[in-house]
């Protein structure tokens, strides 16, 4: 880095060694973390919407939840412009808010937390297992911990199906059931229910299953995200559906539009048909509905979908490999009664602290090699510091952020690509000495 004009004296080695790699290594590649992949019939699907002058929300985000439906073995669902839409909706048409309590991992993105919050419940974090879970290695909560944190006030469980491998929801539900008793309803969904909804942040997840069922069917309610990093993008944009036998499937579902409508009782394709323009407002609520332009995408990449899942697989299977090679951990995205999305990579190296990680992300930064950490425990973030969260309440959590490096893991990436990454982290970890 310059700075004035002035190289610092700490950064003048780490300058050297990157303009000598630069000019010695004419095979230097340009990974990108997570680039979607939007091809030709997506493209020609998008500019169909655009001539077809419906770009609203219409006949494509319709057939967009069709078929989700489908895919997920779920009997409806409903698209949404993003997945914290998805989880605040959720939460609200269940009746949660203020003076309930909902029960979240440490180890997740705020949108976990915040949307709890927007509803103005109390979140209640639960630290991970030392090391993670002991068969696929991912940080999701510790489960007995959850059981234990389960109150009269608990109204729901977040779990998080972090990298797209799926939670073991049956021990979620079984501490849910085992504190039913304890179990106070303010809803009559709640209250047909009978325990804390189990409501799965599946955001990473889509296309992943447990025990021959699909995410979508694993939880009470499951929240997707379609944002342009994921395996599945309609740029921006998420789902929510459900499993709930008791309810009236098209009440709730109407239930869904009306909240993501600004309680409007007619959507605008609707109000299109000849006489129709006129609509009541049941209800001062939101509006986060998703456009045509986005399902056009959608239903575009759900047809290429089965590829690109089998093509990440591939490619985790060969990351595999070679972190085995070297001893470092990393999440096992397909077991004996699971299968992942494989949505990220995460490694932890053995021995290695923050400082450690951190450079190593640098130097494979200088190869042309783009890393991420996925995530930094949201107890050492400002907005939750602020209301009285402290890492040290979370020591698996923390343990488990401190050397972990998430890997690029996309299908633009070519085998040469992997071999790239691959090569350059082996070659990384020699530099420091490991």
């Amino acid at each position: 880095m310059l700075r004035q004009g002035i190289l610092n004296r700490e950064e003048a080695p780490a300058m050297a060694n990157r303009n000598s790699f630069e000019t010695n290594n004419p095979r230097k590649r340009n990974i990108p973390f997570s680039p979607p992949d939007v091809g030709e019939s997506e493209i020609e699907e998008v500019c169909q919407t655009l001539r077809s002058g419906w770009i609203t929300t219409g006949p494509r985000t319709k057939e967009l939840e069709r078929r989700l439906s489908a895919y997920c073995h779920t009997e409806k669902t409903v698209c949404l412009n993003s997945a914290t839409a998805a989880e605040e909706l959720n939460l609200r048409i269940l009746g949660i808010g203020e003076g309930d309590e909902v029960i979240v991992p440490a180890y997740t993105y705020t949108a976990t937390a915040s949307a709890a919050i927007h509803c103005g419940a109390r979140v209640v974090f639960v630290d991970t297992k030392q090391g993670g879970d002991p068969v696929s290695h991912s940080p999701e909560m510790d489960y007995d911990a959850v059981e234990a944190a389960i109150t009269e006030r608990t109204k729901a469980i977040i779990p998080v199906d972090l990298g797209g491998i799926p939670c073991d929801y049956e021990r979620i539900y079984r501490a849910a059931e085992n504190q039913k008793q304890r179990f106070r309803p303010n809803s009559s969904m709640q209250e047909s229910i009978g325990r804390a909804t189990v409501l799965a942040d599946s955001a990473h997840a889509l296309g992943a299953s447990r025990n021959g069922k699909m995410t979508g069917e694993l939880a009470d309610m499951t929240s997707f995200s379609f944002h342009a990093v994921k395996n599945f993008t309609t740029a921006e944009g998420g789902a929510t559906t459900w499993v709930l036998p008791f309810a009236d499937q098209e009440e709730l579902y109407r239930l869904f539009q009306l909240y993501s409508l600004h309680g409007q009782d007619k959507d605008a394709l609707s109000k299109s048909k000849l006489g129709g323009w006129e609509y009541d407002i049941v209800g001062t609520w939101y509006k986060c509905n998703m456009t045509d332009i986005m399902a056009a995408l959608g239903l575009r990449q759900l047809d290429r979908y089965p590829g690109m899942l089998e093509r990440r697989r591939e490619i985790v299977r060969r990351y595999d490999e070679a972190m085995d090679a070297l001893g470092v951990s990393h999440l096992i995205h397909y077991g004996e009664n699971y299968c992942s999305s494989g949505h990220l990579y995460l490694a932890r190296i053995p021995g290695f602290d923050v400082e450690q990680r951190n450079e190593l992300i640098l130097r494979l930064a200088e190869r042309g090699v783009a890393t991420n950490v996925h995530y930094k425990p949201l107890p050492m973030m400002t907005a939750y510091r602020a209301l009285g969260w402290r890492i040290e309440d979370f020591p698996n959590s923390y343990d488990y952020y401190r050397n972990l490096i998430t890997l690029p893991l996309h299908t633009l990436l070519s085998d040469e690509d992997v071999t790239y990454v691959t090569e350059s982290f082996a070659a990384c970890l020699r530099e420091m000495g490991r």
